[in-house]
């Protein structure tokens, strides 16, 4: 789960990293309070939950209230990306010296969350890592240990910060390093940190995304969750307990386990398709369970052909084909479908299938299976 900027920084501030002092607003005369009670210049920032804001005129800087407001107002109104803007951040404006970047995520290959910061901060990191990957410096935690003074002294050192920032920066990093940990996130990052003309550290932009498997030990983030982001389809998904993503593909997947489901993806591009949807019903799911993912696949209108490929293990495959059954009778299927059965139950699924009177495809292997859908979504099954 992702969160806004403002909602990271205040969680990054709770472990001792300092933020510019701001407020959100909704309406455009809160802009204006805001901007009365802190004085001077300030930025209005754009929430949403997209990259590319101020190119996109979603910052603005506003050298008095009135200003402010007139920003607030227009910036209030804007789609970036299609996610229509809601709030805006009125932050105190910043002098810039010095911009930073500084980001913590998890290495999957080293099992170790890795802490990066480059000299080039203020752009996207992924950007940097492309054109000069050399002014990224990266120090590897180990969990047990915690971030220590010396890995932060390294980055300080790496990314050429003046002798008497070192301590604070460590301080920062130290911080961002707890709050990552305190709220399970998969990535904390503040791009950028500055260096104001007083020669402060100040984290001026923040964002952390939180393991959505950690969520029940955070109901306070879970509350926090931004719902535009989200289609209609992912959200009941998500309320369901559904794994579900919407893609723009014409080939809809029911699958458990996500594994299976990316290697089900990828083997119908392979065959020339374009998977629909990433959908995982997990382990042991239920027939009710069944029906709601089918429910939410032959909603979308792209979808030409249904592949369902059930690898029976603690999922038994009659409680799946019970769910499909179910879901016709929602939903009545006007597109071609595809079944592969497998596992726990095998025989019993497929014979539930048969006798439906629904015209079901059988596949015995996985190949065979996606090359059916694809052939499906093509109107040349049986052909």
């Amino acid at each position: 789960m992702k969160l806004h900027e403002y909602q990271s920084k205040r969680l990054f501030a709770a472990y001792g990293v300092p933020i510019p002092d701001g407020e959100v607003a909704t309406t455009a005369a809160d802009a204006r309070r805001i901007a009365e009670e802190l004085g001077g210049p300030v930025v209005v920032k754009s929430q949403v939950l997209v990259g590319g804001r101020g190119k996109a005129g979603g910052i603005r800087l506003a050298q008095s209230p009135e200003e402010a407001e007139q920003l607030a107002a227009a910036i209030l109104g804007m789609e970036i990306k299609g996610l229509p803007v809601r709030k805006v951040l009125i932050d105190r404006a910043a002098h810039i010296a010095q911009e930073i970047y500084l980001g913590i995520v998890i290495d999957r290959a080293a099992h170790r969350p890795v802490m990066m910061a480059s000299a080039e901060g203020g752009v996207e990191i992924e950007e940097v890592a492309r054109t000069n990957p050399d002014a990224i410096k990266k120090v590897t935690i180990d969990p047990y240990l915690g971030l220590r003074s010396y890995q932060t002294l390294a980055l300080a050192k790496g990314i050429g910060l003046k002798r008497e920032l070192f301590r604070p920066f460590g301080k920062v990093a130290q911080g961002l390093y707890e709050a990552f940990l305190a709220y399970d996130a998969s990535l904390a990052e503040i791009n950028p940190l500055i260096v104001d003309d007083e020669g402060n550290l100040l984290a001026v932009d923040g964002k952390m995304v939180v393991d959505d498997n950690a969520l029940f030990r955070h109901r306070d983030l879970a509350a926090m969750r931004d719902v535009d982001e989200e289609t209609p389809t992912e959200r009941e998904a998500r309320e369901a307990g559904l794994s579900y993503v919407q893609l723009d593909g014409e080939i809809g997947c029911m699958v458990n386990g996500a594994g299976l489901a990316m290697a089900t993806m990828d083997i119908i591009k392979h065959f020339g398709g374009s998977p629909a949807n990433f959908l995982d019903i997990g382990g042991g799911a239920k027939a009710e369970r069944v029906a709601t993912a089918l429910r939410l696949i032959l909603a979308d209108e792209n979808v030409k052909a249904v592949l369902f490929n059930i690898f029976g293990g603690i999922t038994r495959c009659d409680e799946v084909a019970k769910g499909i059954l179910a879901a016709f009778e929602e939903v009545q299927p006007t597109v071609p479908l595809v079944a592969r059965l497998v596992g726990t139950n095998e025989e019993e699924g497929r014979e539930i299938l048969a006798a439906s009177g629904y015209d079901l495809v059988a596949a015995a292997s996985l190949a065979e299976a996606a090359q059916k859908a694809v052939a499906a979504a093509r109107g040349e099954l049986g052909a």
